[in-house]
């Protein structure tokens, strides 16, 4: 059973908490990734990015495609874009990045803020995304979606917390970022999240949208996921080409 829990407003904790505030210049960077250009394989190892879920769990409308002479990517003046569309038999491909391989090989990190710069595409059947796994997966698996986008909802979209167990007993916190009725997601935003032992908070463009408590399967190291995925039921409405821009992935640990 899945039960999803509306997060609370960033405003509803306050007593003694003052780690609302984003100090980055007091931040030492931990993960850069300007996206120059890109190292990417399909499973690793080796690389800084692997073009799937790590488990095998690649999910919705389209086909996380590996490197190679149909590839997802591409680098140009410091941004990659992941391109969704139908290949030459008709059906659809696109592309995610993960910075850790199946054996847990790469970047992660307990604690710290994380954060993506990126245009989003819109339209129905879109869904990027940038989110965090944590490595330890043995008895359930901690789960920070960050920024989740749904093109044919393009006022906002959800920030979620998951612990999911493995006796089907799963739990969801979330919040919906209605920022897009003044911003547009078509433009560059930063979208962060800063985790520490007692909250997880998100921002965007560096301005806290919401937090809540950190739970303990969250206290531990957690890697790097971002995508652009398809919902299944509604993939065949997007429009073909579909394309999410990245500037940057950052890590810091926290001051």
């Amino acid at each position: 059973m899945l039960m999803l829990v509306s997060g609370a407003s960033a405003d509803e904790y306050t007593g003694g908490d003052t780690g609302d505030a984003l100090p980055v210049d007091d931040m030492r960077l931990t993960f850069d990734e300007n996206f120059d250009e890109l190292d990417v394989s399909a499973w690793g190892p080796g690389t800084r990015w692997i073009a799937h879920t790590p488990w095998s769990g690649d999910f919705g409308g389209a086909r996380f495609a590996n490197p190679g002479e149909r590839t997802p990517f591409k680098t140009e003046n410091g941004i990659l874009r992941i391109e969704a569309k139908r290949d030459p038999e008709g059906d659809w491909q696109s592309g995610l990045l993960a910075s850790v391989d199946p054996k847990g090989n790469g970047f992660a990190q307990q604690y710290g803020y994380f954060e993506m710069r990126a245009q989003l595409p819109v339209g129905p059947g879109v869904w990027p995304a940038f989110w965090l796994i944590g490595k330890d997966r043995s008895k359930s698996t901690a789960e920070i979606d960050v920024m989740e986008f749904y093109g044919d909802k393009p006022d906002g979209y959800s920030s979620v917390i998951h612990v999911w167990h493995r006796d089907d007993k799963n739990d969801s916190q979330f919040s919906r970022i209605e920022v897009f009725r003044d911003a547009d997601p078509q433009d560059f935003h930063t979208y962060g999240v800063k985790i520490d032992s007692e909250f997880i908070r998100m921002y965007f463009d560096r301005k806290l949208v919401w937090k809540a408590e950190t739970r303990p399967e969250h206290r531990q190291p957690m890697y790097v996921l971002l995508n652009l995925a398809l919902v299944e039921k509604t993939a065949d409405q997007a429009p073909d080409p579909s394309h999410m821009f990245i500037d940057y992935v950052r890590a810091y640990d926290l001051p």
